[in-house]
């Protein structure tokens, strides 16, 4: 464990007379901006906080920058490389090593995974193969997906002119439009299920997530909705939203709207002809005259190249220099919040934007056929536009720049709730065994004789 732990951290958890070892991983962008909040809250309250990295993430764009910009210091790194299949394993293997750690030091570790990353699944196996149960923050999310007819209907409608895009946005309301099932995104759907199970506390964010754990049988007195802490990460950026220098770096973005778009998980950039859909969808935008300000991610620019259309984006910034802007992640979350300020739609594939534009009230197009933020949809600050027809998806983008109905959705995931959430666990925590309940505790019975 040596090479994985710095000296300063070993002292301070060895000399810290706390019981239990709130135990943070983060691996990602997300789970960096999610788990912030929730540590800055137990720092605050006095508790013994371990934030561990899996190094996932390690490009500064990624991970160093939103460390810093919220004040992050990691005590353990994992290190984990090679195959997605070898990083699950390195990490079940690695977070037990920790877990032993702080059990040899007289600790109860309590560890904090996020939602449905692979993270949240391979730590969370490490975890209660020692009898440990983690908090699951943003419990519960599970993909909605409009039911067949919806988007046959529509679609048909569209082809045949008679589309109208308030209908396909009120459609998006009804719950009863939609099914459960998909196993996209992948494997995110897996992961989330397999983490419940290592589970002591469901944080859910919304109502709509914990109908889905109880539907699928955890108890009730595990899961409380708190919101999302992505909310206090967005209110934290918004009140040091003065030192975001995103604005001056490209200051066209003070003359006119232009429309953000971020593209990077897995089956659009590993599905060639999704990933076809979605290069004209930007291409035709532009040529439309509608301004776009397309941010480059790990997975789009390796799709890019495997299928052939770096061209087209050198195209679009030879033709369009005024109206096609292409760059690299946009390291902090202060300048990514600006961004989203500054805009009049966003399109996107990601889960944790669906989530930050509800909270800023900036309408959402979700290029996805589904999403795990169905509470979102049926809200009414997010739509689907799903990849199955260029013109189609810049129909559905056009139709919600600047909707006012979309800009008027109130936020859906609440305040303070990394308050909520630490509260949730300090009462449920047991001085032994921490969130893991044995059946005979559970069930109320005394083991005699």
């Amino acid at each position: 464990m040596g090479q994985h732990i710095g000296l300063a951290s070993i002292k301070r958890i060895e000399s810290s007379e706390k019981k239990f070892a709130h135990v943070i991983i983060v691996a990602t962008k997300p789970d960096i901006v999610k788990q912030a909040p929730l540590y800055g809250e137990l720092k605050d309250r006095g508790e013994l906080v371990i934030l561990c990295h899996t190094d996932q993430h390690y490009d500064y764009r990624y991970s160093g920058g939103v460390e810093k910009e919220f004040g992050l210091e990691i005590d353990f790194h994992m290190g984990i490389d090679g195959s997605l299949n070898d990083k699950y394993a390195q990490m079940t293997e690695r977070f037990g090593e920790i877990i032993d750690f702080l059990v040899e030091r007289g600790k109860v570790p309590i560890p904090y995974i996020h939602g449905d990353t692979s993270t949240a699944m391979a730590v969370g196996l490490g975890a209660i193969l020692k009898r440990v149960a983690c908090v699951h923050v943003e419990a519960g999310i599970r993909t909605l997906t409009p039911k067949a007819e919806i988007y046959k209907k529509f679609y048909q409608d569209f082809q045949s002119g008679k589309f109208k895009w308030e209908e396909y946005y009120k459609a998006l309301q009804k719950r009863s439009n939609y099914e459960l099932g998909s196993l996209e995104p992948y494997p995110e759907q897996v992961n989330t299920r397999m983490a419940e199970a290592a589970t002591g506390f469901h944080a859910a964010p919304v109502e709509l997530d914990r109908e889905f754990l109880l539907a699928e049988g955890f108890s009730k007195e595990k899961i409380a909705v708190v919101g999302n802490s992505v909310a206090d990460a967005v209110q934290r950026s918004l009140k040091s939203i003065g030192n975001s220098k995103i604005l001056d770096e490209f200051p066209v973005l003070k003359k006119k709207e232009f429309i953000p778009i971020f593209i990077h998980r897995r089956e659009t950039c590993e599905d060639e002809n999704r990933f076809r859909v979605t290069i004209n969808s930007i291409k035709k935008l532009v040529e439309s005259g509608e301004s776009v300000f397309l941010v480059s991610l790990f997975a789009f620019e390796a799709a890019l190249d495997r299928y052939g259309y770096r061209h087209t984006i050198n195209e679009l910034l030879k033709k369009y220099p005024d109206n096609f802007i292409y760059t690299e992640a946009i390291t902090y979350h202060a300048d990514m919040i600006n961004l989203m300020l500054h805009s009049p739609v966003v399109v996107a594939d990601s889960g944790s934007m669906q989530e930050e534009l509800n909270v800023l009230q900036v309408p959402c197009v979700t290029l996805r056929f589904g999403t795990d933020r169905g509470e979102s949809l049926l809200a009414g600050s997010n739509i689907l536009a799903p990849p199955i027809d260029s013109d189609f998806v810049v129909a559905i983008i056009k139709g919600a720049k600047n909707n006012d109905d979309m800009r008027a959705t109130a936020n859906i995931y609440g305040e303070n709730v990394s308050a909520k959430i630490v509260d949730e666990v300090l009462k449920m925590l047991d001085d032994e065994i921490g969130l893991f309940v044995p059946e005979d505790k559970r069930l109320g019975l005394t083991i005699g004789q």
